[in-house]
């Protein structure tokens, strides 16, 4: 081989990725001395873009072959000539026949969904919820994103990194979801409880209120999740309580259940019972007892029992100027008498009698006229 040929050998004749790991977004190919022969083959797997960068500048790909994505090789196995890779007509470097060599870099990047990437707010959210007041929350989640605009990540996020990684970014996405989340929280006015019946609805706000931001490094936010919401330890304590109250309902019941459970247990209890706390919660439970029973045997009306139901009293019609009036109990007629609306000629009649009869003359209102003093004496 003269030296001609071993100096072609030099050259790379088959560029391509084989990714074996499952974070790495960008990945520059290794090549010697940056020279790439003219005509090599260039291999983009499915998933994958290929960028050609000369001095720090993108190179265009042809239409035919970027697959709607500008300036990368889409999927596809390519011959590097002028006609895919225009710039190759003002690359002229060692002139060695038709396959004269150019230096340029290649970059792969990985357009797959990843998915799993975590984030979480690090310190609690103050809100002001509708029910509680101000709280405060955390909240934990997942999301999936991708590779859509190969140059402005290179530009934006890249640089001359040869193996650039999603845990090289993911620090700033997580501080770009936590912050979206705080300011959709506290402007939604949806109360805590009704979170996780909203986890769909809020994590498709979140994605909306991103795509600005992912889209300037030149990634595209394909899914947030929100997994949970929680409050701190202590209002979590507290929400127990307030539902475990509405569960037991009827307080004395369950004092009543629970003294008995711990007499049980104590009793199950080998050595280890306390036979005074035992006597003393079997008296407060038997007096407990007794007092539900005598309650549940006491009469609901205060009369003693065998007594008999009180008289009817009478009804009284008075005749007053040719007219009936009444009926009127007793004591009505004789505040009537005091008043002088009632005299012992005035006419009355009750049930019973046979006919109209003068008051005075009636023995049963006798007591009636007791009270009013008789007629002064003629002077």
């Amino acid at each position: 081989m003269d030296i001609f040929g071993k100096i072609l050998g030099q050259f790379i004749d088959i560029i391509e990725w084989l990714d074996n790991t499952n974070d790495t977004l960008v990945y520059r190919f290794e090549r010697q001395g940056n020279e790439i022969k003219t005509g090599a083959k260039l291999v983009v797997r499915p998933g994958q873009l290929a960028v050609f960068v000369n001095e720090g500048q993108v190179q265009q790909a042809s239409s035919e072959t970027n697959k709607g994505i500008a300036d990368a090789f889409g999927p596809g196995t390519y011959e590097l000539t002028t006609k895919n890779l225009p710039i190759l007509t003002t690359l002229q470097g060692w002139k060695y026949g038709f396959n004269s060599p150019f230096k340029a870099e290649v970059y792969f990047f990985s357009t797959r969904v990843f998915t799993g990437q975590k984030w979480g707010t690090p310190n609690p959210i103050i809100m002001r919820d509708p029910e509680l007041g101000p709280v405060r929350l955390r909240a934990f989640g997942s999301y999936a994103l991708k590779v859509v605009d190969p140059r402005k990540m290179l530009e934006q996020l890249v640089g001359t990194d040869g193996r650039f990684e999603i845990d090289e970014v993911d620090e700033q996405l997580r501080a770009l979801l936590v912050s979206r989340f705080a300011a959709w929280a506290g402007k939604s006015g949806m109360s805590i409880f009704d979170f996780a019946a909203n986890y769909p609805q809020m994590g498709d706000a979140l994605k909306e209120a991103l795509h600005a931001d992912f889209d300037e490094y030149g990634l595209g936010l394909e899914r947030v999740l929100i997994e949970n919401v929680t409050l701190p330890e202590e209002v979590e304590k507290a929400l127990d309580k307030r539902s475990q109250m509405g569960v037991i309902g009827d307080l004395g019941k369950y004092t009543q259940f629970q003294a008995a459970n711990a007499i049980e247990a104590s009793a199950n209890n080998p050595g280890g019972g306390n036979a005074f706390l035992d006597a003393g919660v079997g008296v407060a439970l038997g007096q407990q007892m007794a007092a539900n029973l005598a309650n549940a045997n006491r009469p609901q009306a205060a009369t003693p029992v065998g007594a008999p139901p009180p008289l009817p009293s009478a009804e009284w019609f008075i005749g007053a100027n040719g007219q009936q009036q009444g009926p009127f109990d007793a004591a009505t007629l004789a505040s009537m008498a005091r008043g002088g609306q009632l005299t012992r000629e005035t006419l009355v009649w009750k049930n019973g009698m046979v006919a109209w009869s003068a008051a005075g003359s009636v023995a049963e209102l006798s007591s009636v006229f007791g009270q009013v003093p008789p007629p002064l004496p003629p002077q």
